[in-house]
């Protein structure tokens, strides 16, 4: 009898232990999930058509099937210059729901788009004349710049899968897709048949945006990311002199970002 009961008393005592140990386990584990990365990009743009209102010069024209180009900003050399000089980008995320893998996030990407040096089809009223020809769209004369940005930023929905665990939980890789929407932020500037906008920064539009992601975490709170990224941006009443431009175009985007993470919010019951 004694033993039976000395045996009940150290089965009781250790499951005691293990609901106690895995209770505490799940007590330490938070339910959300904080993110913030930064790093740089590179684009590709669809060829569009700028179109450009000037109604106290009697203009209405449009520049048709131009080819835009990035700016990355390494040209003399990585860190060469300060850090939000180049063509950067940000996320700032919580994952609201760690088990099913979802999160909200903040996603900025300071894009430059560099319309210049080329041969450009010019058709619409000009000087209050009809025209159709193409001129040569070369500074000073002629450039635009969206080149302190075209700016993207977008509120994304985010939707993460593990890929792979590792058996001591050092690494872990994950595919990440993310959708969004937002405003863009354009830094305008330019001269149109030696004209000069003023320059500024301004609210010009929005855009839609779908990314696709690799994230390898390192110990945990380290992880570096690599995304590819399709965004589509309008933008409307861009400064130009004694006028407004309108543009739409499609963009290619590659990121590369190095980015923290850490649990955060109430701990898991």
């Amino acid at each position: 009898m004694k033993n039976k009961i000395s045996t009940l008393l150290a089965a009781f005592v250790l499951l005691a232990g293990t609901y106690s140990a895995t209770g505490q386990s799940k007590k330490t584990e938070r339910k959300k999930e904080f993110y913030f990365s930064w790093g740089y990009n590179t684009e590709w743009y669809t060829k569009s058509t700028v179109k450009i209102d000037q109604p106290s010069l009697g203009n209405k024209y449009n520049f048709e099937n131009i080819s835009g180009h990035d700016h990355p900003g390494w040209d003399d050399g990585l860190f060469t210059k300060p850090l939000t000089i180049p063509q950067y980008n940000y996320r700032i995320g919580l994952f609201i729901n760690k088990e099913k893998g979802l999160a909200i996030e903040i996603n900025f990407d300071h894009t430059k788009f560099i319309f210049a040096d080329q041969m450009a089809h010019v058709t619409g009223t000009l000087d209050k004349r009809y025209v159709d020809t193409s001129i040569n769209f070369a500074k000073p004369n002629f450039y635009y710049y969206l080149n302190n940005g075209a700016n993207f930023l977008l509120f994304n929905i985010v939707k993460r899968w593990h890929w792979y665990v590792a058996k001591n939980e050092k690494v872990k890789v994950d595919f990440l897709g993310k959708a969004g929407i937002g405003p863009v932020i354009p830094h305008v500037e330019n001269s149109l048949f030696g004209k000069l906008n003023t320059q500024g920064f301004q609210f010009g539009g929005w855009n839609i945006g779908v990314e696709a992601a690799v994230r390898a975490t390192l110990f945990k709170y380290v992880y570096l990311e690599y995304t590819n990224k399709l965004d589509y941006a309008r933008y409307s009443n861009l400064k130009v002199y004694e006028g407004t431009a309108k543009h739409a175009f499609g963009t290619y985007e590659m990121m590369l970002n190095l980015g923290v993470t850490f649990p955060v919010g109430k701990k898991a019951s």
